[in-house]
C-alpha cells in the first residue's frame, strides 16, 4: 500500500450534526481533501494542542501520551487503513523499543495523538479515491451560480438528480464546505451503490 501524507487543514462545527464537528485533512502537496465528521470531545482535543493551549490538568489524550512516553513507547505514525460504511479506522504504529506494534483506534482519537506526538498521518490511495473530495480552482462558471443553487438544503439531496448532486459538489468543495461536500459524496456513492 503506497501511503499518502495528510496534514489537519481546518475543523468546523457541523451544522447538520449536533455536537459533532468536521476535521478536514489535506494531502500534502496535493488537491484532495479528507473530510471526518467527529465528536465535540475529540475536536476540543485537537483544537486545544493546534493551538497550544494547556489546561490545569492533563486531558485523557495527553495522559495517554505522558503514559507511552514514560514506559519508552513512541507513536511513529497514524494510519488511517480503512473506510467502512461511511466510518473512517484507523490505527497506531508504535515502537517499544524491540518491535512495532500496531494499534486499532478512532480515527479522531489517533489524529489527537498524532499531533500531540508530532507523528505523521498517512493513509491510503484507496481510501482517498473513495472518500477524498478534490478542491479545484473555481471557474467563472461556478462564480455565476444563482444564490437559490448554492442555498441548497441537505435534507433536499434524495430529490436531485445525479447532475445537480456533481453540480453541489464541485460548490459545496470551492466554498471549502466539506462537510456538506461530504454528505453529497455520500449521496453519489449511494446511488451509484444502487445502480450496480
Amino acid at each position: 500500500m503506497k501511503k499518502i501524507q495528510l496534514e489537519v487543514r481546518a475543523m468546523s462545527y457541523s451544522q447538520s450534526q449536533s455536537n459533532a464537528y468536521a476535521l478536514i485533512l489535506g494531502e500534502i502537496d496535493g488537491k484532495r481533501r479528507l473530510p471526518i465528521i467527529i465528536g465535540a470531545f475529540e475536536a476540543h482535543a485537537i483544537a486545544i494542542e493546534i493551538e497550544k493551549i494547556r489546561p490545569a490538568r492533563p486531558l485523557t489524550h495527553d495522559l495517554f501520551k505522558t503514559f507511552a512516553t514514560a514506559f519508552q513507547i513512541q507513536l511513529l505514525e497514524v494510519v488511517i487503513n480503512k473506510f467502512i460504511s461511511g466510518v473512517f479506522h484507523a490505527e497506531l504504529v508504535c515502537h517499544d523499543g524491540n518491535s512495532e506494534i500496531r494499534i486499532d483506534s478512532r480515527t479522531s482519537d489517533a489524529i489527537a495523538l498524532a499531533i500531540r506526538f508530532k507523528c505523521p498521518i498517512f493513509t491510503s490511495e484507496n481510501i482517498l479515491d473513495e472518500a477524498g473530495i478534490v478542491v479545484e480552482e473555481e471557474s467563472a462558471e461556478t462564480k455565476k451560480k444563482t444564490e437559490k443553487e448554492q442555498t441548497k438544503k441537505i435534507k433536499d439531496l434524495p430529490q436531485l438528480d445525479l447532475g445537480e448532486l456533481k453540480i453541489l459538489l464541485q460548490e459545496a468543495i470551492e466554498t471549502e464546505n466539506y462537510e456538506k461536500a461530504s454528505l453529497i459524496r455520500d449521496e453519489i456513492k449511494k446511488r451509484k451503490g444502487e445502480e450496480t
